[in-house]
């Protein structure tokens, strides 16, 4: 019997199976026919069947089309820097410490705050102040630490919030909160949120990409974060190590060759299609898509993350730990060329920003590995005209404190979590550039101007990218859920 003989007495059999169907199969297929006519209400026919440029579209029900209105970004590349950088040492110069060195934190500046395990195990908390000094650069006289030269240069594209804070004081659920908008796992990810609702401009690249820094030690990284949580499941990260496989299970087995896995991709589509006609299940189509994906990845992959045409002013200009994979050097020089492919967003990962002991050393050696490859992707997007409409984010999960962890000396020291108030910041697409937003006050303990919590940095983020953070949502167990959940208020004052 052949192969679409074997189908075709497969589905009768499976109509004959359906004639038995019982209520609970009804309802089930019932419902998730309801559910598929409500994402198509949601997302519009083009977003379902194909990708349309235009925006900002009435739906026949009155639904507005994703993009809700017109995007300022197109692509966003959020360098996150895992461990909580300090704020001390990069952009918040805080110069009246020095004059403090050694004393107790003030009882007014902690107020009811607490502590962790570890610091509230001290008898004293002695104000350290940064050993390392600050400048002002640029037009807009925004002050940046001597760790940062590079970036220093770049301040006037760069807008600083210094007034965010969140509740999470541990790094997993700090991260969490950062990156799926809730401090237990489950939830999808910005990047997978992005992707179900916006879909790709790039047919032949996922819509989410993943580049973890290699070697760079701290605290463990888990591949949830880029998870796509309760959203179908060809919206999570994608993944691109570094070395001769950048996506696994991406080449074709051994003995195997392009036309072999083009033939059983076609026979295991044509057994996907039977059941899901069967059950109506959208995890099925998900599949499909995800195989199809990984077919066409098998081109368009070894062209993107082949740089051996790029010149040598490129590598100069990132440092010369672009030419090693898997570097954070190398990783920001791979997210400019997804971001020149159109890929919708870019997650970057470095770790190792957790400096409970020997602050002073850990940073200046993570600015150091960073600093020059940061500013360079701001560069290079600048130069080849696509920061106008790439957004760059970068930051931690918190910051740091005020008082040292453990022993302090002259020339060393560590810092703790704080999740009260700390620094990040954002350039390109639709932000002020050389604007400073937020105030700390002289610890940078508290916040003392324009607080901006975790939602609401999720809620602008998606604004920039044409999306009402209230109004993409996804039911899921009898609630309909969203990035910021409940919670959430564009900071317009950042806007251009």
């Amino acid at each position: 019997m052949g192969h679409h003989d074997r189908l075709r007495s497969n589905d009768r059999n499976l109509q004959k199976e359906e004639v038995k169907m019982d209520r609970r199969h009804f309802l089930t297929k019932a419902s998730l026919g309801l559910g598929a006519a409500a994402l198509g209400s949601l997302l519009g026919a083009e977003s379902i069947f194909g990708k349309s440029k235009s925006s900002g579209g009435i739906l026949g029900d009155g639904t507005p089309q994703l993009p809700h209105f017109m995007p300022k970004a197109k692509r966003v590349v959020y360098l996150f820097q895992s461990g909580g950088p300090s704020q001390f040492e990069t952009f918040d110069y805080k110069p009246k410490l020095t004059d403090m060195f050694g004393q107790d934190l003030p009882t007014s500046v902690r107020g009811e705050q607490r502590l962790t395990a570890m610091s509230a195990s001290q008898s004293s908390l002695p104000i350290a102040p940064s050993i390392y000094k600050f400048d002002q650069y640029g037009e807009s006289r925004a002050w940046v630490s001597e760790l940062m030269p590079h970036t220093a240069k770049m301040v006037d594209d760069m807008c600083f919030i210094k007034s965010m804070y969140t509740e999470q004081i541990n790094h997993d659920p700090a991260i969490t909160f950062f990156q799926t908008g809730h401090q237990l796992p489950g939830r999808p990810s910005i990047g997978s949120w992005l992707s179900y609702g916006l879909g790709s401009d790039n047919k032949n690249l996922p819509n989410f990409i993943v580049l973890v820094s290699k070697n760079s030690g701290g605290q463990p990284l888990y591949s949830r974060l880029w998870g796509n949580g309760f959203l179908p499941t060809e919206h999570q990260g994608v993944q691109f190590r570094s070395g001769k496989d950048p996506v696994l299970f991406l080449n074709n087995p051994e003995n195997y060759d392009g036309d072999d896995r083009a033939e059983m991709l076609d026979y295991l589509k044509d057994l996907n299609e039977v059941q899901n006609t069967a059950y109506g299940d959208p995890e099925v189509n998900a599949r499909i898509s995800q195989y199809e994906m990984a077919y066409r990845m098998q081109t368009s992959v070894p062209e993107v993350t082949d740089m051996s045409d790029e010149p040598d002013e490129v590598f100069k200009m990132y440092g010369e730990e672009a030419r090693e994979p898997g570097t954070y050097a190398a990783n920001c020089l791979m997210a400019r060329r997804l971001l020149e492919k159109d890929v919708k967003f870019i997650q970057l990962y470095h770790k190792g920003w957790d400096q409970h002991v020997h602050l002073p050393s850990g940073i200046k050696n993570q600015c150091q590995n960073t600093d020059q490859a940061t500013a360079a992707l701001l560069k290079d997007l600048k130069q080849r005209g696509l920061l106008e409409d790439t957004l760059v984010i970068w930051g931690g999960e918190f910051g740091r404190t005020v008082y040292s962890q453990g022993k302090l000396t002259a020339n060393n020291y560590g810092r703790d979590h704080h999740p009260r108030c700390f620094t990040m910041w954002m350039a390109g697409a639709g932000v002020k550039p050389g604007f400073t937003y937020g105030e700390t006050d002289d610890f940078s303990y508290n916040i003392v101007k324009d607080p901006v919590h975790v939602h609401d940095f999720h809620a602008t983020l998606m604004h920039l990218t044409g999306v009402d953070h209230e109004k993409l949502t996804f039911k899921h167990q009898g609630r309909r859920f969203r990035l910021t959940d409940v919670h959430g208020k564009v900071i317009k004052d950042i806007l251009t």
